[in-house]
């Protein structure tokens, strides 16, 4: 029995993070897969404006991410943050639905939305800071199962919302959908997440706040968040575009949309867990470049299909390779500042926003040059330099101790 719920997710910070994190991913999982409808056909956006709007919401989610991350670890606590921005995901999204217009939808993308983005980052921070003292086994093992559960929210809300929305004539009722989920996130924070004791960690860092502040943009780990990054812009990319080629290139409906998401999610909730003991037998690396190809593949034939079957049958490619994606960097970034759960964990939304950047910026410049199916094959390209990046840093830190015996 213990192999199958492991020790570490009887931990009630962890278990509590795990459901918080659940409901956190239902509110992306019913609006994202129709964002880029809802913005650019249905409230008028050009695809240039949308792709800037990406662009400043990821901006604002780092800065709030990386702020709120470091006064959270100087605090010692990371519970009255997440409840705050509970509060500005229940107002973004509500506001969207109650307001539909492309103002509101400029405005909710660039303040209330991107502050309840934090949330992502606060509580893998929590998480992080309850597992003070595990092994390294069980840590990553920890991490892969919070990260499921937005998978597995995912498997199942964008099949649901688009059944239940395959006869209206908009997507804006998936708006009220996500408010609604945050409200209950808010409340699996207040009722079941274990206080803290503010002292608690509070008292072990000693660094500035603005010194802290600066170890995120010291080159040794820019250098490292930019190959990151490079990698999980093909799934910003492919958020954008997979909408826009079902529905366009592919001849598929807006339903269509919904189940193909779900769907994907599925055998990324079974993957997330067995990347994570690929990485720990042969190490992040390969591990992460080994499911960087997958995803790379599949946004090539992304790029060719024409029907709505070609999407189908591409949905266990991306699966495997998103899983690695969006679950092995994570232990990966928290570690290039393991000391500070909350400035660690807030890298993933640095990472997040120069993925956005990068994304927005080949999605720009994609569908001016090739359209919609000939930006799918560009963020395959994205995505293996990526890695080659990566693969390059990790090369040089091994040679680099050689080198210094040499001498």
């Amino acid at each position: 029995m213990s192999r199958l719920f492991p020790d570490v997710f009887r931990n009630p910070a962890i278990r509590a993070s795990m459901i918080a994190i659940f409901t956190f991913g239902m509110a992306g999982a019913m609006t994202a897969p129709y964002r880029s409808v809802v913005g650019i056909r249905e409230l008028g956006l050009s695809d240039g404006l949308y792709s800037v709007l990406t662009f400043a919401s990821a901006a604002v989610n780092v800065v709030v991410s990386v702020l709120l991350g470091n006064l959270a670890d100087r605090l010692g606590e990371y519970r009255s943050a997440m409840i705050g921005a509970c509060i500005f995901g229940i107002v973004g999204y509500g506001i969207v639905y109650a307001f539909p217009t492309a103002a509101i939808f400029i405005i909710s993308g660039l303040l209330p939305l991107p502050i309840y983005g934090a949330l992502n980052s606060l509580l893998f921070a929590n998480a992080r800071a309850a597992m003070q003292g595990m092994n390294r086994s069980d840590m990553v093992t920890a991490n892969s199962g919070v990260r499921a559960m937005i998978s597995l929210s995912w498997v199942l809300i964008p099949g649901i919302t688009g059944l239940v929305l395959s006869g209206a004539s908009s997507m804006l009722p998936a708006y009220l959908f996500a408010a609604i989920s945050c409200l209950i996130c808010q409340g699996i924070i207040v009722f079941a997440l274990p206080k803290r004791a503010g002292t608690e960690m509070a008292a072990t860092h000693h660094l500035t706040y603005l010194g802290a502040l600066r170890q995120v943009v010291s080159p040794r780990i820019s250098a490292h968040v930019l190959g990151v990054a490079l990698i999980t812009s093909t799934l910003h990319l492919n958020d954008a575009l997979l909408p826009l080629i079902a529905t366009g290139a592919a001849h598929g409906a807006l339903s269509d949309v919904g189940i193909l998401v779900g769907i994907i999610a599925l055998p990324e909730v079974v993957f997330i867990i067995v990347w994570s003991r690929i990485a720990r037998k042969t190490g992040q690396m390969t591990a992460l470049a080994a499911g960087t190809i997958i995803y790379a593949v599949f946004l090539g034939l992304l790029g060719l299909s024409s029907e709505p079957w070609h999407l189908y049958a591409l949905t266990l490619l991306a699966g495997i390779g998103a899983a690695a994606i969006i679950s092995i960097p994570i232990t990966y970034l928290q570690d290039l500042i393991a000391d500070r759960p909350g400035l660690g964990s807030a890298l993933i939304s640095v990472n997040i926003f120069a993925s956005a950047g990068i994304g927005a910026l080949v999605f720009a410049a994609g569908t001016a040059m090739a359209g919609y199916s000939g930006t799918a094959v560009l963020s395959a390209f994205t995505g293996l330099s990526g890695i080659t990046i990566l693969g390059l840093l990790q090369r040089r830190n091994a040679v680099a101790p050689v080198d210094a015996e040499v001498r």
